[in-house]
């Protein structure tokens, strides 16, 4: 074994942490604005008396814990979602940083944060919007670690196949039991993936559904594409931990 390998995916790991927090506010704030229509840019303010935060408040994670989770003007409760999405952000650049190194890393961590975005949207608000969904598909055509020609192959079987389900389960019940919209991500999500893990990922994905439905028995309806966001990405790091995609 390599005796520098460690210290070298170490260093890696605290690297991707760190992008990861400022990744993480910028999807805290993304999953806090954009569904209720308001700009991602502009000032940052309290959303409880509206001041705005200065910049050493907004230091992700540091400043939460600095504030006691209080805004510093008027002491309304800083929402939780913000530490919990750049702690989560965090976590997937270090995992992804220290799984493998350079641009294929810095890729896998993008495409992990783009999950968690999209993760969080369809978990809060059932929306799995194109401007993320489709990004996501064109960086793993373009930076995904399999050859190409498989990647093509897994978008084909996985956007192909679950729009088979969803088109036959609307014929047998007259009724939608899935989003095209669920259609569409894992078919992104496959695009960073080869053939072989497309089972491990759907049935991963399959099983959080019903592990989801198990929790909600009155409805039984619950937000599939966060169950394919998280599948997809543990899935990517499985097979990059494993050595092929």
């Amino acid at each position: 074994m390599d005796p520098l390998a460690a210290p070298a995916a170490l260093a890696r790991a605290l690297a991707g942490g760190a992008l990861g927090l400022v990744a993480g506010s910028f999807v805290a704030t993304l999953i806090a604005r954009w569904p209720q229509g308001q700009s991602l840019g502009g000032r940052s303010r309290c959303p409880g008396c509206g001041a705005p935060i200065a910049a050493h408040d907004l230091i992700p994670l540091v400043a939460f814990i600095r504030l006691k989770g209080r805004c510093r003007t008027c002491g309304a409760a800083i929402p939780r979602l913000y530490p919990a999405i750049e702690g989560v952000a965090a976590l997937m650049g270090a995992a992804a940083l220290a799984a493998t190194p350079g641009g294929p890393g810095v890729a896998g961590a993008l495409m992990g944060w783009l999950l968690l975005a999209l993760a969080c949207l369809d978990a809060r608000h059932w929306w799995l919007p194109d401007r993320l969904t489709w990004p996501l598909l064109a960086l793993g055509l373009a930076a995904g670690p399999a050859p190409l020609g498989q990647r093509l192959a897994a978008v084909a079987i996985a956007g192909g196949g679950l729009s088979l389900l969803r088109l036959g389960y609307r014929h047998l019940k007259g009724r939608e039991g899935m989003g095209l919209g669920d259609v569409k991500l894992a078919a992104a999500i496959a695009s960073w993936l080869s053939p072989m893990w497309l089972a491990p990922f759907m049935g991963l994905a399959a099983l959080l559904g019903l592990m989801a439905v198990a929790r909600r028995p009155a409805t039984r309806v619950v937000p599939f594409g966060a169950c394919l966001a998280v599948a997809g990405w543990a899935t990517w790091l499985a097979a990059t931990l494993a050595g092929h995609g």
